[in-house]
């Protein structure tokens, strides 16, 4: 038993994950929290506190047990740990009351950032503080426009303590005013934003060491259903060629010198807003463990949970790579339906849809149910979550399709060939549509070449349908801006491989080549085969130029028009992290030997003077 003990300030289910944690290297953990069976006390059979977290008296019994203390809920008493730190100098607090005090209060937390990310050029929407009368709102409307945001500074989450006003009418008014304070409201308990027109919601989850070094996890896409996070993505993805390559390094970036301003350790949760322009704006902030950060339990190298431990201890940090191709998450919220669980199979849930989604998740391969132990299930409350991993997100985004379906099922019951058509979509690439998130890219200079590329996409889509891919435009003479946009964004995008079909000069492979870091397969084509064509050299003269890279400037080729070879050549590199894909393509060569005995067995039957005469 390691000879620091924690104590963590709430039971619900992040205290239950970070409990779990903490059982793996044997720390002891000590949870405050109203009754005995909250989510994290179920975790670990080891003495516990029955009481209020925000209560000082059972703060200070709690600092009695423990060596270091953190919250896994920033709704907490502040003076009392300030307090608490007097009393007891000899119990470590992460992260410190001034942080906690900062961030529960969201617009203190904007005025802080304000201040240490560069005043007036701050990576920040314009928001005002405001008073709860309707002239007032009515004169931030004015001054702000509509729709404006209007958000309680305190205990507000989950869309809790948000309404967004969209008329200046008095009745509007009212109305949001006796939704944020329907008891009546203070001067200072309000402010508003301006409303950001964000085509995408973002978050980071940032570990910040008591030493003040700071290391994140990649940058994830989140959607939000009802205010409510629902799906996680990750890692984010740039959705197309136009996208700037590095919004996903700026979002890490800015997530990490936010954090950089806050004092005390541990992992901090970081929203942002991604706006169409590529702005980046962050729109709150969460000082511990966050539900955007589920995924890592499975899907990095040391999870938040792990992370958040070894920072409060002073532990070496544990990385925080991403260990698989892709992951997503889903939340399972409950619902207002109850059914009495059959004594005949496993139930995990006197709630139909968390007993549904978790059956269904333990039959998706790469998919892990954690059920939250809460004793009730009422219509939004998380119950639990469903992680899900694999080698591409295509195969995250199929075996994620399963589990949305079940739950669309259940929500609005559909026939099993709409479920199945929603499976289907998963597959463009199978209906001669290219992959909104494909590992092998096939791009050509004009749709001349579409022809002679072809058969690379054909072969992938009859013998390897679980590879996605594109195929698209990218002229190295007429669209160099593309080009360049298409190569250096390439990555970021999902793709790990690339075949490049280009004839005459053939400048396109060995351009691609040279600004991006992924293995590039060239197609040299004979330009006198295609529409307008010309040069008359057979292929040869394109051949030899994507032969003749300069040092250091790799390209692979395949003979002359053979797009066929250049896909088989992109599976073979793919396989090499994928033993599924070397399985596939064994069947595919086995199949190639079996073509071959099917001939012989007809040339031995109808003589070699009737073979050309037959149809084999």
């Amino acid at each position: 038993m390691s000879s620091k003990v924690v104590g963590i300030l709430g039971g619900g289910q992040l205290g239950r994950m970070f409990a779990a944690a903490a059982s793996l290297l044997n720390v002891k953990t000590v949870i405050l929290d109203v009754g005995d069976d909250a989510p994290a006390k179920q975790v670990l059979n080891s003495p516990h506190i029955n009481g209020s977290f925000k209560d000082p008296s059972f703060i200070q019994q709690l600092a009695e047990k423990v060596d270091v203390l953190t919250v896994e809920i920033e709704h907490v008493d502040v003076d009392a740990l300030r307090k608490l730190r007097e009393s007891h100098p000899q119990v470590e607090i992460h992260p410190s009351p001034e942080t906690i005090g900062i961030i529960q209060d969201k617009y203190r937390q904007k005025l802080h950032l304000q201040v240490h990310l560069g005043g007036a050029n701050a990576p920040l929407g314009l928001f005002q503080q405001i008073d709860v009368t309707p002239d007032d709102i009515k004169r931030v409307a004015a001054e702000l426009g509509l729709p404006l945001m209007l958000k309680r500074r305190t205990l507000a989450y989950d869309g809790r303590g948000n309404y967004v006003l969209r008329s200046s009418e008095p009745r509007d008014i009212t109305a949001a005013i006796q939704f944020l304070c329907p008891n009546g409201g203070g001067k200072g308990e309000l402010y508003a934003e301006k409303w950001v027109p964000f085509i995408k919601e973002l978050a980071v989850m940032v570990v910040r060491g008591r030493d003040g070094n700071v290391a994140s996890y990649p940058a994830v896409e989140t959607v939000h259903k009802d205010s409510i996070c629902h799906l996680v993505w990750a890692p984010f993805r740039t959705a197309n060629v136009e996208q700037d390559p590095f919004i996903r390094a700026n979002v890490q970036r800015i997530a990490q010198e936010a954090i950089k301003s806050f004092t005390g350790a541990g992992v901090f949760g970081v929203e942002l807003f991604l706006l169409a322009s590529g702005e980046i704006l962050i729109n709150e902030i969460a000082p511990r463990p966050h539900n955007s950060g589920h995924y890592t339990i499975e899907a990095c190298e040391s999870s938040q949970f792990d992370n958040h431990l070894r920072a409060i201890l002073g532990l070496p940090l544990g990385s925080t790579k991403i260990k698989v191709g892709a992951a997503g998450m889903l939340n399972i919220l409950g619902s207002n339906r109850l059914i009495q669980p059959q004594p005949s199979k496993v139930s995990f849930s006197s709630d139909p849809l968390i007993d549904k989604l978790t059956h269904v998740a333990l039959s998706t391969p790469g998919a892990t149910p954690h059920l939250y132990g809460k004793a009730q299930s009422r219509k939004g409350r998380k119950m639990g979550h469903i992680t899900v991993v694999g080698v591409s997100d295509a195969e995250v985004g199929e075996r994620m399709a399963g589990l949305l379906s079940a739950l669309a099922d259940f929500e609005h019951p559909t026939t099993d060939s709409e479920s199945s058509s929603a499976l289907s979509s998963y597959r463009p690439h199978l209906h001669g549509q290219s992959h909104p998130h494909p590992l092998i890219s096939i791009i050509m200079g004009s749709d001349s070449d579409l022809p002679t590329m072809l058969p690379a996409a054909q072969i992938l889509q009859k013998h390897f349908p679980s590879v996605p891919f594109e195929v698209t435009l990218v002229s190295a003479h007429r669209t160099p801006l593309r080009l360049v946009a298409f190569a250096k964004g390439a990555a970021e995008r999902g793709v790990k491989v690339i075949i490049a079909g280009a004839g005459g000069a053939a400048h396109l492979p060995g351009m691609v080549a040279s600004m991006t870091a992924l293995p590039v397969v060239g197609v040299p084509i004979d330009s006198k085969s295609v529409a307008g064509g010309g040069g008359g050299l057979s292929g040869v003269d394109a051949m030899w130029s994507i032969l003749q890279m300069p040092r250091g400037i790799p390209v692979a080729a395949v003979a002359i028009n053979n797009s066929t070879n250049a896909a088989l050549l992109a599976v073979r590199i793919l396989s090499a992290g994928n033993p599924e894909l070397v399985r596939e393509m064994e069947v595919y060569q086995k199949g190639l030997g079996e073509e071959v005995d099917r001939k012989i067995g007809v040339l031995g039957d109808i003589g070699w003077g009737n073979y050309g005469k037959s149809k084999i």
